[in-house]
C-alpha cells in the first residue's frame, strides 16, 4: 500500500459501505452528516454488516476495529483542502442544504477530485459527455445550481450497484448491505486523480477481514474503467426496477416490480440501455438484462425512492426524468418510460399538496 489518502464523504448512510471498505484498507475517513449521527459515530462508530457467500451470518464491520482512522462532523465544521478525495454519498435533494451547498461550492473552488456514488449523476459529470445539453436537463435536479463552479474534468461517477439499507429497528450508525456488488467507476479527466481510485481499488482488493476462522476476503470492491458510460448500466436498472417500486397507490418491492411483468422489464430495460448506446455506451459498458433479473429475485423491499415517496417526501433523486430528457436530445420516446415518470411527478406533487 501506498500512503494512505484521506477521504471527505459526504453522508453517512450509504456512504459508510464505502468508508468501511477505505478503512479496512487502511485510508482514513470523515463523514459529513447530521450532528446527532456525527455524534453517535465518534462516540461509538459505525457498523457495517455485509452478506458473505458460504457464511450463514453476515459479517459486521465496526469501524472501531479497523486500520484506518474514522471520523464524523456537520458540513459547517469541515475543512474540505485538508483531503485527497471526496464522495458525494447524499440523495441529490440534500445538497441544496445551506450548510451542505457550503461545503459543496469549497469543494468545487479547490477543483478536489469527487466521486459521486448517487444514482443521480452530478450535472458536472454529464458535462463530460459530448453533445448534451445540460441546460435542457437542470429540470430533473431538486437544486442544479449546487453544481455551479465544478470543473467536470474533476467529477466523476461510480455506479451504485450495492444495496443497502439502514434497519428501521437498529440505531443510525448501522448498514445492512442486501446486495454485495462492486462500484464500477469511471476514471477522472486526469491521470494524477486517477491514480488515486486505481490506488484505492488495489488496497481495497488486497485488505482482508480478521474472522475467526482466518482473514477473509469480502465483497464490494471498488472497479475503475476507462469509458464514461460504465455507470450508466445502472440507468437500466433504475427503470426497471426501483422507480416501478412507486405505485399510484402505494409501493413494491423491487423483485415484484421486475418480476410481476417480466418481458415488459425487459422492454424497458432494453430500451434504456438503446438510450445509453446513443450516448456512446459499448454493449461492454452495460450489464444484460438476465443477470440483472436475477439479482432482483432477492430484493425483497421497496426502493429508496419508493420509501420516500411513500413517507411523503416532497424531492427524490429523479433519474427517471433524467433519462426521459436525454431520450429526447437523441430524438428518442418511450411511452413506457413516460408513464413512470408521470406516476412519480403525480405522487409528488401529491406530497407537496399534502405538506
Amino acid at each position: 500500500m501506498s500512503r494512505p489518502y484521506s477521504t471527505l464523504i459526504m453522508g453517512a448512510s450509504y456512504g459508510s459501505l464505502l468508508a468501511a471498505k477505505l478503512l479496512l484498507a487502511g485510508h482514513s475517513v470523515k463523514l459529513a452528516c447530521l450532528p446527532e449521527e456525527a455524534e453517535l459515530i465518534n462516540r461509538e462508530g459505525f457498523r457495517v454488516r455485509l452478506p458473505v457467500k458460504g457464511r450463514e451470518a453476515p459479517v459486521e464491520l465496526d469501524s472501531r476495529d479497523l486500520p484506518g482512522a474514522v471520523s464524523a462532523d456537520t458540513p459547517d465544521k469541515i475543512d474540505p483542502g485538508k483531503f485527497d478525495l471526496v464522495a458525494l454519498a447524499m440523495q441529490e435533494p440534500q445538497y441544496r442544504a445551506s450548510s451542505v451547498r457550503g461545503l459543496l461550492s469549497q469543494v468545487a473552488a479547490l477543483k478536489l477530485p469527487c466521486m459521486s456514488i448517487m444514482n443521480m449523476p452530478p450535472l458536472p459529470y454529464l458535462g463530460r459527455i459530448p453533445g448534451l445539453s445540460l441546460a435542457d436537463l437542470k429540470p430533473c435536479y431538486t437544486d442544479p445550481s449546487v453544481w455551479h463552479g465544478f470543473d467536470p474534468g474533476c467529477v466523476t461517477l461510480a455506479s451504485p450497484d450495492p444495496q443497502a439499507f439502514r434497519p428501521p429497528e437498529e440505531p443510525v450508525n448501522v448498514l445492512q448491505v442486501g446486495l454485495p456488488t462492486n462500484f464500477k467507476v469511471s476514471r477522472f479527466a486526469s491521470e494524477k486523480h486517477t491514480a488515486i481510485l486505481h490506488q484505492m481499488a488495489a488496497d481495497i482488493d488486497a485488505a482482508r477481514f480478521d474472522a475467526p476462522e482466518g482473514p477473509i476476503e469480502l465483497p464490494v470492491k471498488l472497479r475503475v474503467h476507462d469509458s464514461l458510460f460504465v455507470p450508466m448500466a445502472k440507468w437500466s436498472m433504475l427503470l426497471t426496477g426501483n422507480y416501478r417500486s412507486i405505485q399510484p397507490d402505494g409501493v413494491r418491492s423491487i423483485r415484484d416490480a421486475v418480476h410481476g411483468d417480466l418481458e415488459r422489464s425487459r422492454a424497458i430495460y432494453e430500451w434504456v440501455g438503446e438510450v445509453c448506446k446513443a450516448l456512446g455506451a459499448s454493449e461492454a459498458d452495460l450489464v444484460p438484462f438476465q443477470k440483472y433479473a436475477d439479482a432482483a429475485k432477492g430484493l425483497q423491499k421497496p426502493s429508496s425512492a419508493a420509501r420516500a415517496v411513500d413517507g411523503g417526501a416532497r424531492d427524490i433523486e429523479r433519474v427517471d426524468c433524467l433519462v426521459k430528457r436525454v431520450a429526447a436530445q437523441k430524438g428518442m420516446q418511450s411511452p413506457m418510460i413516460d408513464e413512470i415518470v408521470a406516476v412519480v411527478d403525480a405522487r409528488l406533487e401529491g406530497n407537496r399538496k399534502e405538506s
